[in-house]
């Protein structure tokens, strides 16, 4: 049976098939959902440490029953998700003798879900899980690595804007832009679903991080055409830390995880009313005082941040990618709201700026994605592009300091096709073998910083014009790439090598010494080698 994880910064979706009803419906996970209203089962993405060594934690809704999200305690984890696969500033906690990083909580997060999964009981013999647009193959490999730890046998890996069109079961040859806005990523997506003319594969299932195709089927499958997408590191849990700033500055408050819950809850009830209204109690000094704000100074201090500039950014970027594409705004049929950053009035607002509000469809906003996961496991094939660029470090002489040559530009389908070659020779006498630190480039407008502010996970965008990069090999062991026997000398190529990304977004390096005619290294994935 295949399950469907919208692993969120905030909240986490657990949905699967009915076979009886043929649809995709949401899971309640007893002990670890919580419902908000008339709204679906969600896991809040949280996790408490109870003990590091064995891996005994607490997680989801249990986690605020117990009180542990209003303790500043450095066992409690909240937006953990935005740290995984990031160079993270500062220094990780040590709990019960182990340094414990963003990779190992937001795995033993995803075990627990699983387990909870499989006591419903529900079988986990197929997932799907979905990534966000802008997540680097970092962020991809550990959640597949995560994959294979938890003995399933077939996943599959969706955008979630993607995912998202899908799961609002939009009819054939629909042009949609889906716009989703979590806790802790705005993506967006320019999706056209479509029925291929011929009969063409279902697509790749990642299987112990090896490839397999689907069986065929006797049907033509429905293609989901990705033809532009945006995506940044904004999301609630931004707006949650500048409440939080704006009522530590207005009460002389001290910042902690009670404000910062106490500014989650001053969120959600500003998307439903004019006013609101929360008490904050001191338990140190024993003083209280009433957290206060209404819909006007909510949206200033927005504005303040560059919020809705933010967001102009973004979609001004899908919807340039998608005039290159020949596709224009009045073409343009369904705008999908996805996310419970979507909720707030304000950025409502902004969407109807950009879109006649009978084209905005905002029914499902928090299980969209993972509902619409689960139709890949039903035969749709998505056919997509690289959102990232990779290349390979060189010194700058005019700079005097290191800067990337992209080689596989942003925009390309994958699998790419003829491989991107570059021949490299010998700098020194008797050189005994060649490094290259490869590397997956992000948008060029920004990328952003992880860091700590007292016992706050914090993210903030680099300046515009700085390439964010994610080195795939920069470590020790997997920068050399060919030990060359004899050694080389200067004054001739010595080796050749083969970029290509293949069909899970992985690039792969083949390694040829032009003196041996030996292959050194066949189709081997960066973030391997070692």
């Amino acid at each position: 049976m295949p399950i469907a994880i919208d692993f969120g910064t905030s909240n986490t979706v657990i949905a699967r098939w009915n076979a009886a009803t043929n649809q995709p419906e949401t899971v309640k996970l007893p002990g670890l959902a919580w419902q908000m209203g008339q709204n679906p089962p969600l896991i809040p993405s949280l996790l408490y440490v109870e003990n590091a060594a064995k891996g005994q934690v607490k997680v989801g809704q249990t986690v605020r029953d117990l009180g542990y999200d209003v303790k500043n305690d450095p066992r409690f984890f909240r937006s953990f998700k935005r740290g995984i696969g990031t160079k993270t500033s500062g220094f990780l906690p040590e709990l019960d003798g182990e340094t414990v990083s963003f990779e190992q909580v937001g795995e033993w997060f995803l075990s627990q879900v699983v387990a909870g999964i499989k006591q419903v009981p529900l079988p986990v013999d197929s997932l799907v899980l979905t990534v966000p647009v802008d997540s680097f193959e970092a962020y991809r490999q550990w959640l597949a690595k995560v994959c294979q730890k938890l003995q399933v046998e077939k996943v599959r890996m969706l955008d979630e804007p993607t995912a998202a069109a899908l799961g609002y079961g939009m009819t054939e040859k629909e042009l949609l832009l889906v716009i989703d806005f979590g806790g802790g990523t705005l993506d967006l997506s320019l999706v056209r679903l479509d029925v291929e003319a011929q009969k063409q594969p279902l697509g790749f299932i990642l299987k112990w991080g090896e490839k397999m195709f689907a069986e065929k089927s006797g049907q033509r499958p429905q293609i989901a055409r990705v033809l532009a997408k945006a995506g940044k590191n904004l999301g609630g849990t931004d707006i949650d830390n500048w409440l939080g700033d704006y009522f530590a500055a207005q009460q002389g408050i001290r910042k902690s995880s009670l404000t910062a819950r106490l500014a989650e809850r001053v969120k959600i009830q500003l998307s439903m009313q004019d006013k609101a209204s929360e008490v904050y109690f001191d338990e140190e000094n024993f003083q209280s005082c009433d957290l206060v704000l209404d819909r006007g100074g909510f949206e200033e201090i927005l504005a303040q941040n560059r919020f809705f500039e933010q967001l102009d950014e973004a979609i001004e970027q899908v919807l340039r990618q998608g005039r290159m594409q020949g596709v224009d705004v009045g073409d343009i049929d369904g705008v999908l709201l996805v996310g419970g950053t979507v909720q707030i009035p304000a950025v409502q607002r902004w969407v109807r700026g950009y879109f006649a509000e009978e084209k905005i469809r905002s029914l499902l906003p928090f299980e969209a994605i993972a509902r619409g996961a689960l139709q890949v496991a039903q035969g749709i094939e998505v056919k997509d592009f690289l959102y990232h660029s990779y290349g390979i470090r060189y010194w700058d002489r005019r700079q005097q300091c290191h800067n990337w040559h992209p080689l596989i530009k942003a925009g390309q389908p994958y699998p790419t096709g003829k491989p991107v070659e570059l021949v490299l020779g010998a700098s020194l006498e008797n050189q005994p073998s060649i490094e290259v630190i490869i590397g997956e480039l992000g948008a060029e407008t920004g990328g952003t910083e992880v860091y700590f502010d007292g016992d706050r996970l914090i993210t903030r965008s680099v300046a515009a014009g700085n390439t964010s990069v994610q080195p795939l090999n920069d470590r020790a062991g997997a920068r050399t790439i060919a030990k060359l026997d004899p050694p080389g000398n200067p004054g001739s190529d010595r080796i050749k090598i083969a970029f290509t990304v293949d069909e899970s977004r992985r690039l792969c390096i083949t390694v040829e010494d032009l003196f041996t005619d030996a292959i050194l290294l066949e189709n081997q994935p960066v973030v391997e080698l070692s």
